[in-house]
Order: structure tokens, then C-alpha cells, then sequence
């Protein structure tokens, strides 16, 4: 199938330093056919599409102002890197997405140099980033290196984790929140884009050095402390990213992220005059530019193949009911039976069928967000205190947890049922989401036996058993692989 037509500004840009070349004026059309393009791709390929409509411009304006690939940007998860596929020389070959032999729907090392680390699993951007800028600090570069990460990932401890960390190193990083949820950002608008500009301008940020030299050298030790405070509550409560100041971080934000005459400015100011770790606040919508996307209510995460004018999207008539509409609703049976019986999930309800057991039962469904190894420990408090946990995550995502199923449930033998979706061969997501290690990996488990408690339990052997199922539901489906939903 040929490419769109109408791209003129698009059809010249093979690499980011071609879209470095457009005057900035002619950025808003090229962000305009840089959607439009990837609308039609995704309509014909399906594969993730919300994440990869609500960052178009911050992708242009990342990659207009840095200079990529020597400066480093690093997509958290990597399903909305759509857009920077398509700018970094991969143009031609997007409708081949999610395809043997063809582009992943993810970030990866192997397929572009503009691809600086592989992610298809949540979280990792800082802690990637931070290695990335302590290794060109040893190795006296002077690059950039930029994290994007979603409001959706910062749910995870690891990205607290290297926050921390790069808070006490001060090692120069950028890391841009991309804000798709509005659940951290008030309403923005120009004030706060003014206010953006201004902390993250050379003359703000050469007076503020200033004074803190001035203020160090003359102020005793604990008014210094005090002035440095009142300094960061102040912008904090103009701008907020109190918490992020608090880390070690220079906080610039709330900025438009659909707005590239908010964008760029700040890009370029952080660019040309931050020192230390600076975290950038962007808000941005998923679906964003597309109507049939803004409206639906998961802002069409992921999709199929679909109507380009309509949004309808052409879905196969299963031959069989899911795994998790079978899983889902047994375990709604179950817990009409039994009280005690709760679901845990990290966020992905739907799935993993959660979602309707939390229609049945929401007080006693649980989704923790993106958190795999509380989901663990939870489900074992809960399980200690006589409660029947099922913990329904995928099986890749379950590794994350791998040292909690150990000591947390294992040693301790609690009755934790692991529901491990995605076990085995899953397609169009690739290794990164494949099932291959579930048996090697959990039934090699010790079941102990469990202590005398005030708690009823039985000896656990909830990783065998899941590991045993798994293998179970492999037989039954030889021949066809699972449908494929990413997390």
C-alpha cells in the first residue's frame, strides 16, 4: 500500500536532522501530517494507537530541539514511539508493525540507533537514563539524555527508585512526565507556560545560581537551608513539583503538551542552560487529534484494524470464548460461593478479566497500578489473614515480582492463585511479552510447611499449579496463538 497522500512537509523528512532543518513555523502542519500518518497505519496494521496520538508534538519538539541520535530519548514502555518511528527512518516500513520479521511495536536497540534502549515493560526510562548519563559523565561527553515516562509508569516504585538516585548523583538528566491522565496537573494554560519559560530561562536560572553562590558563601549553614527551601516552596506552590524538588530534581511545569510554542521554548531552555537532573511537566491527552479516540473511554489504547473515517474496528468473530471472559467469570462464580475470595491485579483489569469481577464485586477487586511486586505482598498479607487472593498479572510482568512469589508466598506457604495471562507464545508483542520461562521459573518453587497461626492456611503450591495450568491451556490451543494486548 503506498503512503498517504497530502504529507509534503513529512515526505521531506527521512531522519530528525531533516525535521531540524523546517523553519519553526512550519512545525504545527508537519505535527498535523505526522498524525494523520500514523492514523493511517494504525488503521491498517492495529497495534497501540491512544499513547502514540497523545504525544505527536512532544515527539517533534524532542526531536527538533535535541539532537538526535547522539542525544539520548528514551520512550518508557515504547508503545507510543509510533510517531518517532515514523520520523527516525522507518517511514516505509511501519505497516510491516507487530509483524514477523517486521517492526516491533516497541522500542529496540537492534532495529534503529535512534532507539537508544529497548522497553516494553513499564518504568525502566530513569533508571535507564541516569546509567546512560553516568557513563557519559565518566567518559567526559556532553550529550543529552532525555526519559520520557507516563504518569501511568511513575505508579511503579523503580521509577521512584532512580529518581531518588539521580536526585543524590546530580548527574545532568532530563526526564519529561508525560502527564496523559490529568491526574497529577491542574488545568494549564498560558500563565503556566509563562511561569515554565521564565524558572527554565538563562536569566532566571543565572540569578538563582547566583544568589545560591552569594547565599552559601555569606549565610550561615541553616539560613542558607531556609533560603533554599523558600525558594523551592515558592515555585512549588506557583508551579507545584513539590515532590520532585524534594528528590533532587529542578521542576519546570505544567506545560501544554500539544502546544509547540510552549514546548519548544522550554525544551530549548533546559537544553542550553539546567545543570543537575530537571524534570519537565507535560500534559498531553491520549487519542488526541483523533474524534472516535477522544471519545472512547480507554482513548483506544490498543486496537485493531479500523475505519479510518468511523473508528469502527474489524474485529474476528472468536471461534471460542477468551481466556480471560472464561477466567473472569469463573472466579465471579466462585466468590458467590465463597467471601473470602478477592482479585488483585497491576493495572490491566481488562486484560487480564479483572474487569468483571470488579463489576460484580468492586469492594473486593483490587488494581494497584502498575506496582507487581506490592500486588505480590499484598496478595500474601491478604492471604495470611485467611482472605483467597487471586493475583491475575501477565506472565512477563510477573518476573518483576519474581524475589516476592519466592519469600512472600513460597516460603511462607500462602494460598496465593496466580491467574498468569499471557503465558506461551503471544504474537504480534514479541519476546518482550512472551510467556517462555513460566514453568522454568516457578515450578522449580519450594512448597514449606506453614507455620501454626491464628490464620487457617493450607501448604501452597500456587506456583505449580499455575505453572501446570498454563501448560494445560497450551495443549488445548495448539495450533492458534492468543490474541495479544500489551501492558
Amino acid at each position: 500500500m503506498s503512503l498517504p497522500a497530502k504529507t509534503p512537509l513529512l515526505d521531506q523528512v527521512q531522519l530528525p536532522a531533516d525535521l531540524r532543518k523546517l523553519p519553526k513555523s512550519a512545525l504545527r502542519q508537519f505535527a498535523s501530517e505526522l498524525r494523520n500518518d500514523l492514523i493511517d497505519i494504525v488503521s491498517v496494521t492495529g497495534g497501540h494507537f491512544g499513547a502514540g496520538l497523545g504525544v505527536v508534538e512532544l515527539t517533534v519538539a524532542l526531536h527538533y530541539v535535541f539532537n538526535t541520535p547522539d542525544d539520548r530519548i528514551i520512550w518508557d514502555v515504547g508503545h507510543q514511539a509510533y510517531p518517532h518511528k515514523i520520523i527516525t527512518g522507518r517511514r516505509s516500513r511501519m505497516r510491516s508493525l507487530r509483524q514477523g520479521g517486521g517492526l516491533s511495536g516497541f522500542t529496540k536497540r537492534s532495529e534503529s540507533e535512534y532507539d537508544p534502549f529497548g522497553a516494553a515493560h513499564s518504568s525502566t526510562s530513569i533508571s535507564a537514563g541516569l546509567g546512560m548519563a553516568v557513563a557519559r559523565d565518566l567518559k567526559g561527553g556532553h550529550n543529552n539524555v532525555i526519559a520520557v515516562i507516563g504518569d501511568g509508569s511513575m505508579s511503579a516504585g523503580m521509577a521512584y527508585e532512580a529518581m531518588n538516585n539521580a536526585g543524590a548523583n546530580k548527574n545532568r538528566l532530563i526526564v519529561i512526565l508525560n502527564d496523559n491522565d490529568m491526574s497529577i496537573a491542574p488545568p494549564v494554560g498560558a500563565m503556566s507556560a509563562y511561569l515554565a519559560r521564565l524558572v527554565s530561562s538563562r536569566p532566571y536560572t543565572g540569578l538563582r545560581n547566583w544568589a545560591k553562590r552569594t547565599a552559601k558563601r555569606l549565610l550561615p549553614r541553616m539560613l542558607f537551608n531556609v533560603a533554599r527551601r523558600t525558594e523551592e516552596y515558592a515555585r512549588g506552590m506557583a508551579m507545584g513539583g513539590t515532590l520532585f524538588e524534594e528528590m533532587g530534581f529542578f521542576y519546570v511545569g505544567p506545560i501544554d503538551g500539544h502546544n509547540l510554542d510552549h514546548l519548544i521554548p522550554v525544551l530549548e531552555n533546559v537544553r542550553d542552560t539546567m545543570t543537575g537532573p530537571v524534570l519537565i511537566h507535560v500534559v498531553t491527552k491520549k487519542g488526541h487529534g483523533y474524534a472516535p479516540a477522544e471519545a472512547s473511554a480507554d482513548k483506544y489504547h490498543a486496537v485493531s484494524k479500523f475505519t479510518v473515517l468511523t473508528g469502527e474496528q474489524k474485529k474476528t468473530v472468536a471461534k471460542a470464548p477468551t481466556y480471560q471472559k472464561v477466567f473472569g467469570e469463573s472466579l465471579i462464580a466462585e466468590a458467590r460461593k465463597d467471601d473470602r475470595i478477592v482479585a488483585i491485579t497491576a493495572a490491566m483489569p481488562s486484560g487480564t478479566g479483572v474487569d468483571l469481577f470488579q463489576k460484580a464485586f468492586p469492594e473486593r477487586s483490587f488494581d494497584v497500578g502498575i506496582a507487581e511486586q506490592h500486588a505480590v505482598t499484598f496478595a500474601a498479607g491478604l492471604a495470611s489473614e485467611g482472605m483467597k487472593p487471586f493475583c491475575a498479572i501477565y506472565s512477563t510482568f510477573l518476573q518483576r515480582a519474581y524475589d516476592q512469589v519466592v519469600h512472600d508466598v513460597a516460603i511462607q506457604s500462602l494460598p496465593v492463585r496466580f491467574a498468569m495471562d499471557r503465558a506461551g507464545l503471544v504474537g504480534a508483542d514479541g519476546c518482550t511479552h512472551a510467556g517462555s520461562f513460566d514453568i522454568a521459573y516457578l515450578a522449580t518453587l519450594p512448597t514449606w510447611s506453614p507455620p501454626r497461626s491464628r490464620s487457617t492456611t493450607v501448604p501452597a503450591r500456587s506456583a505449580i499449579r499455575a505453572a501446570k495450568a498454563r501448560a494445560w491451556l497450551g495443549r488445548q490451543r495448539a495450533g492458534r496463538l492468543p490474541s495479544a494486548r500489551a501492558g
